[in-house]
C-alpha cells in the first residue's frame, strides 16, 4: 500500500465545516483506508491505500458529505510531493510559518505585474506544477496579495504552511 496525505479546505474555520478529526479517523478507516493519523484541527490525514487520488478524493468527498453534512474541496498527495513542495521554491532559512504552498489542480499563469502591485516589501512567490508558493515576511493576514490569491488563482485550491507540510512529510515518513 502506498503512504497518501488528504488536505481538505477550508474545515474547522470561523465555525465553519466542523470536522472533529477523531470522527474523521474513524470514517476514514471506515473506507478502508490503513494506518489514518490526521494532524492539528484543519482537515489533514495520512493514511494507506492502493488507490490513486481521484478516486481517495472521490471516496472521501462522498464520505464527508455523507456523515458530517458539508462538502469541501479535497487534494490527495504522496510524500514525493510534499517534498517537492517543501524544497522547490527560493525561500529556504525563511520561517515556516510564513511560507504557504497554494495546492492546485493546474499549474497557474499568473500577470507578474498583478502580482507586483499587491506584494508587500519583502513579498515573494514561486510557481511550480500545480503550486504557488507565497512568502509573506510580515505574515499572511497582512498581506494583499494573500487576500486576492483565490482570485488569481485557478480555483479549487487549497494551502498550507511549510511547517505543517514538514510535519506532514514526517508523518508520511
Amino acid at each position: 500500500m502506498g503512504v497518501r496525505i488528504a488536505l481538505l479546505r477550508g474545515v474547522n474555520v470561523g465555525g465553519a465545516g466542523k470536522l472533529p478529526m477523531a470522527e474523521f479517523r474513524e470514517m476514514l478507516a471506515g473506507l478502508g483506508l490503513g494506518a489514518v493519523r490526521t494532524y492539528i484541527q484543519s482537515g489533514n490525514a495520512v493514511f494507506e491505500s492502493d488507490l490513486e487520488a481521484p478516486e481517495l478524493e472521490r471516496i472521501i468527498h462522498d464520505g464527508v458529505a455523507a456523515r458530517f453534512g458539508f462538502s469541501r474541496e479535497i487534494f490527495v498527495l504522496t510524500a514525493a510531493d510534499l517534498a517537492e513542495a517543501l524544497s522547490d521554491h527560493p525561500f529556504a532559512g525563511a520561517d515556516g510559518g510564513r511560507v504557504h504552498v497554494y495546492f492546485l489542480r493546474e499549474t497557474p499563469a499568473l500577470e507578474e505585474a498583478k502580482l507586483k502591485a499587491l506584494a508587500l516589501p519583502g513579498d515573494g512567490w514561486h510557481v511550480g506544477p500545480r503550486r504557488f508558493t507565497l512568502h509573506t515576511p510580515g505574515g499572511v493576514g497582512t498581506s494583499k496579495l494573500a487576500e486576492k490569491l483565490p482570485h488569481l488563482l485557478p480555483a479549487p485550491m487549497t494551502a498550507r504552511n511549510l511547517r505543517t507540510i514538514a510535519a506532514l512529510h514526517a508523518m508520511a515518513g
